[in-house]
Order: structure tokens, then C-alpha cells, then sequence
């Protein structure tokens, strides 16, 4: 049985180009709240009378959890500089590419940052054994939802065969 190929959109490369950078701004507007809650919660913690308390490696921690957020909401929102820059020069295909490339980045160390996350507060919690089996819980979940399951959506035929992204 031959499996049917699906048919292309009715668009242009300019309309193809337009509307991923359109779905790709809706993603990172979501992912860009979520980060910038949990870099906003993680910047008045110092200012919390039992930060005093946290020994040297807690501190450690949090500075890098603090660091890894920073550093993706930094990527996360470097696209919009992107296009900015670039505005009206005829780049928009570079600037999707660069901007998927991205996002990805960015995601990845957001998910790391919030493994570290789950690994501090279950340390000052509960002690350091259950703050690294919660970690280890988390690193498999973001392992399985940023990688594993798009990759097994990728190697699968399409829903719909007569829609294609």
C-alpha cells in the first residue's frame, strides 16, 4: 500500500517564512512568561530572612539556577533583537533559522535551571538525598518531554495528510 504524500499549503515562500516566524513568536511569548515568573522569584530569595541560613553549597546552587535563567531569558528574547536588527533588509528566512536555533538553546538551559530549581528547594526542604532524587526525577521528565517525545513525533507520518508545516 502506498503511503500518500501530503499535500503542500497553498502559500508562498514569503507566507511560509511569515507564518513560522508567527508561530515561533506565540512559543516563545509562553516560555518567556514562564521564565521570567521563575527569574523574578529567584531574585528575592537573598532577600529572605533564611537565605542567611543556606550553607555554601545551597548558595552555590542558587547562584547557578539564578545564572542558568538569566542566561535563558537572555537567549529567549535575543530573536525579537534579531529581528529588530534586521528589520525590512530581506533576512527574515536567516532570522527564523537563527531564532529556531535558539529557542532550542534557550529551552534546554530553562529545563536545566529548572532541574536545579526542583534540586534546591527539595534539599532546604527535605535534605540532600530526596533534593537529588527529585532532581533526577525531573532531568528524566525533560529528558523525555523536550526530546524524546518530539522525537518520536518526528519519525511519525502526519495526522493529517493533507496539512503539512
Amino acid at each position: 500500500m502506498e503511503v500518500e504524500q501530503p499535500r503542500e499549503r497553498d502559500e508562498t515562500e514569503a507566507q511560509r517564512i511569515d507564518r513560522n516566524w508567527i508561530e515561533l513568536l506565540q512559543e516563545l511569548r509562553i516560555v518567556q512568561t514562564g521564565g521570567q515568573v521563575l527569574t523574578g522569584f529567584l531574585l528575592v530569595v537573598p532577600f529572605q530572612e533564611r537565605f542567611a541560613e543556606l550553607g555554601g553549597g545551597a548558595r552555590t546552587l542558587y547562584l547557578a539556577v539564578l545564572t542558568l535563567t538569566l542566561t535563558s531569558s537572555v537567549i529567549l528574547l535575543a530573536p525579537v533583537m534579531i529581528h529588530r536588527a534586521v528589520f525590512r533588509s530581506h533576512r527574515k528566512d536567516r532570522v527564523l533559522w537563527v531564532s529556531a536555533r535558539l529557542a532550542r538553546v534557550g529551552l534546554t538551559i530553562l529545563s536545566v535551571a529548572m532541574v536545579g530549581l526542583v534540586a534546591l528547594i527539595f534539599t532546604l526542604v527535605m535534605g540532600t538525598v530526596w533534593g537529588l532524587a527529585a532532581a533526577a526525577v525531573m532531568a528524566a521528565f525533560v529528558a523525555v518531554m523536550l526530546f524524546v517525545v518530539p522525537a518520536r513525533m518526528r519519525r511519525r507520518a502526519p495526522t493529517n495528510p493533507y496539512v503539512a508545516d
